[in-house]
């Protein structure tokens, strides 16, 4: 199966795109990206002497670190942004401190109580099996994680359980998306078809019913786990029910750009294209393709709660969308191409820039600035965000791969 795959990927890319072709699209230097890549090394080294060893860095507000234990959803990135930055830089001491991050985070494999596994074993042990010689530890983790992902898995549905916590039924959120890729991964590695079978249900399931006709995304859709039906459509971080959430769409984008790389499915590729259309064609998105934290904030009502903060960007969002464009357009024609890598690269030169990047031993160490995880639930508005850097690095690693002629995705094994 990995041969096939990988036949797939030489066929997709040489048919729309030559290297040479691809080449001559590519403005931003190797310098352009080696300074970046080095910087935020230097940034994160700041992070690395404030983090305790069995702690997960979640931001850095009003001058304090905030702090997660292992059991959080975001304490997968920090490790991985240190491999990321290893990879790219050669650093052996963030190839270290990555996999030291990784015996706090070990138990983790086990938990069944989340779904949010991708982003906590794959974004880290992942990039651990990949980048160092340990295979067969990080393999078992992974098999391990994925098998635990694999029980929150609903057959009616046919989706991925997303929380469990009232007052949803069995809620299921877009952000789903991201963890399909650590169960399509495992299912390659392990040869268990149920791992793939599992993100291809979801992955379907979530297109035929998450989406609007102009291809935004509902943050929360809540099903009844007896019948599979969908009970209601809903948002948690997004302005309102019907508004386009900013980081919703991303995941949206990111998700689908991945599905059609694992799969080959012509579904999964006009469903990115359309959803990129969406983000990129907005009135609302900014001329610097750093969006708003909702694309429908304008919307919000004058007296309601989040009126004082509609106006905030989401770094987050711009930097997941930097990544998945960079890798969506390895699939597509020659024109549509070069107008995703054009928008990665504004994206990625603005991250790259004030008002976005902190200053060199400041923002405690965080890369970037300018995020918000919830507005409407006054959690991490305007901060920095450790997901946010993750999803920064990645893209620099993505343009730095293919100004070397690499494919954009690098083998797991």
């Amino acid at each position: 199966m990995r041969i096939l795959y990988y036949i797939f990927i030489l066929f997709i890319t040489a048919f729309h795109v030559g290297y040479a072709q691809q080449k001559a699209m590519l403005h931003l230097t190797s310098d352009f990206i080696d300074t970046q890549l080095l910087a935020a090394s230097q940034q994160i080294m700041l992070l690395a002497e404030h983090t305790p060893a069995d702690k997960f860095p979640r931001t850095f507000e009003n001058g304090a670190y905030k702090f997660s234990s292992s059991s959080w959803w975001c304490s997968g990135f920090y490790p991985g942004t240190l491999l990321y930055l290893y990879e790219g830089t050669g650093e052996k001491k963030l190839l270290r401190l990555g996999l030291n991050k990784l015996v706090p985070l070990n138990k983790e494999q086990h938990n069944r109580g989340t779904h949010d596994l991708g982003f906590m074993l794959f974004c880290s042990f992942g990039n651990a099996w990949r980048l160092s010689k340990d295979s067969i530890q990080y393999r078992d983790v992974l098999l391990t994680g994925a098998e635990s992902l694999a029980t929150r898995f609903n057959p009616t549905t046919k989706t991925i359980r997303s929380w469990d916590h009232q007052p949803w039924q069995y809620p299921v959120i877009i952000d789903n998306m991201m963890n399909l890729e650590f169960l399509m991964e495992l299912s390659k590695i392990s040869g268990d078809n149920r791992f793939r079978d599992i993100a291809i249900a979801h992955a379907n399931t979530t297109l035929k019913n998450h989406f609007r006709k102009d291809f935004s995304s509902y943050h929360v859709l809540d099903y009844d786990a007896r019948t599979g039906d969908v009970i209601a459509k809903k948002t948690h971080q997004g302005a309102f029910d019907e508004s386009a959430w900013a980081r919703g769409q991303a995941w949206a984008l990111y998700g689908y750009t991945m599905m059609f790389r694992e799969t080959a499915d012509q579904q999964y590729l006009v469903q990115a294209n359309h959803i990129a259309k969406f983000i990129l064609t907005h009135p609302a998105l900014p001329s610097d393709l750093i969006p708003y934290w909702d694309f429908d904030k304008d919307k919000i009502p004058s007296d309601a709660k989040t009126y004082a903060n509609r106006n905030l960007r989401d770094v987050s969002a711009a930097a997941l969308n930097a990544s998945a464009l960079l890798e969506l357009s390895q699939y597509v024609d020659a024109n549509t191409a070069e107008s995703y890598l054009q928008s990665a690269e504004t994206i990625l030169r603005n991250l790259s820039a004030a008002p976005y990047l902190a200053p060199q031993g400041s923002n405690g160490g965080f890369i970037l600035k300018h995020s918000v995880g919830s507005i409407p639930g006054n959690s991490e508005v305007d901060v920095p965000l450790t997901y946010a850097d993750y999803y920064y690095v990645e893209a620099l690693i993505r343009y730095q791969r293919l100004l070397q002629g690499k494919p954009i995705i690098a083998s797991i094994n």
